[in-house]
């Protein structure tokens, strides 16, 4: 250092220039902690800064960038409603094809009780015979098993009351009762019919899951999107037979008529017939499935 080679040309003992010398190291030392401590300091506040300016970028781009670019809440829960869809199609499939799911644990409020000012339609289900299947005894009643399933009708909720009660034999103490109704979702909530009004206003009329939630909700009816995105998914799997049938059932036909027509102008002074026909082979199917065809589409265009 420069400042410790220059007590060299003092005059002074050596003692004092030792003790000097110790204290200018000290200082030094000290200042360079300070120097080093200041530049961290303002590392930091230079990320910082940094971190500022990116997210005050973000909420200007999002609050004052191109409209077709923002995508407002509702819009980004049609790509959750798709996903529980998809998630709850495969776990029906998984648990169809004998498989045992390990669904992940998620926090769930319980199921809402259906409200009391819906109408009730008792169905009540007794068993075949008032004999016991055992002993061929009389039954006796004993109590009943109720559950209750949501239905719908057009602007119309109404709740079906199943009632299996239950009987009993004095003699060998066996209890009998109706069995359960079968249903698409096994302990499901949710009825035939309100599973069909679910699937037309999603698929027929374009409504998404968030507004089918308000609809409900105007009836005071408790209807979380994630648990119609669940119905949706397990009543697809439920019809995949039905749609597998009709795709074999339309192979099996020669010829396919699908309606693609694209409208065609021609010059004024040029007369053409009012519909002019266009027609496409193509082969369906597979190429070893025994149900691929050779299909003839004809496109009529109407001027």
């Amino acid at each position: 250092m420069k400042i410790l080679d220059q007590l060299d040309e003092l005059n002074l003992d050596a003692a004092a220039k030792t003790q000097v010398a110790a204290l200018v190291q000290a200082l030094l030392d000290q200042a360079k902690k300070e120097a080093d401590k200041y530049e961290t300091d303002i590392q930091a506040k230079d990320l910082k800064i940094q971190a500022l300016i990116l997210e005050l970028a973000h909420l200007r781009r999002l609050r004052y960038g191109v409209k077709n670019e923002a995508l407002s809440g509702l819009q980004r829960d049609l790509f959750e409603e798709t996903c529980n869809e998809d998630i709850a199609a495969l776990v029906a499939e998984v648990e169809q094809a004998g498989a045992t799911v390990t669904k992940p644990k998620r926090p769930r409020a319980g199921r809402q009780p259906l409200p009391p000012h819906l109408p009730r339609i008792e169905h009540r289900h007794e068993p075949e015979s008032c004999q016991c299947g055992q002993c061929g005894k009389d039954l006796v009643k004993i109590g009943e098993d109720i559950t209750e399933q949501l239905d719908v009708e057009p602007a119309k909720f109404f709740v079906h009351r199943h009632i299996r009660p239950q009987y009993a034999c004095r003699n060998c103490e066996t209890i009998t009762a109706a069995p359960v109704p079968p249903a698409i979702i096994d302990g499901g909530l949710a009825a035939v019919g309100l599973l069909v009004w679910v699937l037309i206003s999603k698929y027929l009329d374009h409504l998404p899951l968030y507004r089918l939630e308000q609809i409900a909700a105007r009836d005071q009816v408790i209807l979380a999107r994630s648990t119609l995105a669940e119905w949706v998914g397990r009543t697809g799997v439920a019809l995949q037979p039905l749609v597998d049938r009709l795709i074999e059932l339309l192979l099996k036909r020669g010829t396919l008529h699908a309606d693609e027509s694209v409208p065609r102008r021609h010059a004024q002074r040029v007369k053409f017939p009012r519909c002019s026909y266009a027609a496409q082979e193509m082969r369906v199917g597979p190429s070893e499935s025994p149900y691929r065809r050779r299909l003839q589409t004809t496109y009529c265009c109407c001027v």
